[in-house]
């Protein structure tokens, strides 16, 4: 698995379904740059189990990563059409209807390639035929990129265990708070909390009152 961290997220141009049913063709997550923060997460795919529960929970949470000024962006190697078709239909009936931020199809798998969280690869045999070894779906990423399009945060899940939405938040709270302040925060830090400054100084008074 590769470590993104401190690095420029891979560039990608591809479709995406946005407000719900729209479709964009090249689709970027430049177009971020210099202007939000972006969670940008990955799940294995559409009319599934575990998958909607993330989704809505993203949904539900929106208005939080909107007055942060955090885009949320999702992304599974389903066509745009799944997409499309997943977010028309009515929750009751295993939708996302109501699912307003991007969702970019990666139908060819480049992008989970690309941000090695693919589970599975395409192999050569023998006779130099190409077949694909493992699961043509993408565990469960999450990306938090900054305003300079440099990774800072990532973690992968495996497919049957959810993302806590609450812990992305706090994730963008502490980048932030970093960003704002130049101050570290540390174990379980939530904002509102006292950071401390990088210097043993500031260490040794943050653990003097813990």
């Amino acid at each position: 698995m590769s470590v993104l961290v401190g690095k420029k997220a891979p560039f990608f141009e591809a479709v995406a379904v946005v407000n719900g049913g729209d479709f964009v063709e090249k689709f970027s997550l430049d177009q971020y740059i210099g202007k939000k923060h972006v969670i940008f997460f990955f799940y294995p795919l559409d009319f599934t189990f575990v998958c909607p529960t993330e989704l809505i929970a993203f949904q539900d949470k929106i208005a939080e990563f909107e007055k942060r000024n955090v885009a949320v962006v999702g992304c599974s190697t389903d066509s745009k059409y799944s997409h499309w078709t997943w977010l028309r239909t009515e929750r009751k009936n295993g939708g996302i209807k109501g699912v307003t931020y991007p969702i970019v199809s990666d139908l060819s798998k480049t992008i989970a390639t690309n941000y090695d969280v693919l589970a599975g690869e395409y192999i050569y045999n023998e006779d130099g035929t190409i077949e694909f070894d493992g699961i043509a779906q993408a565990f469960r990423g999450l990306f938090l990129i900054d305003k300079q399009g440099i990774v800072r945060h990532q973690v992968v899940n495996d497919m049957p265990l959810g993302r806590s939405i609450d812990e992305a938040l706090r994730m963008v709270d502490a980048l932030q708070f970093y960003e704002e302040n130049g101050e570290v925060c540390p174990a379980d830090w939530h904002k509102g909390d006292k950071a401390m400054k990088e210097t043993a100084e500031g260490v040794a008074e943050y653990l003097s009152h813990h």
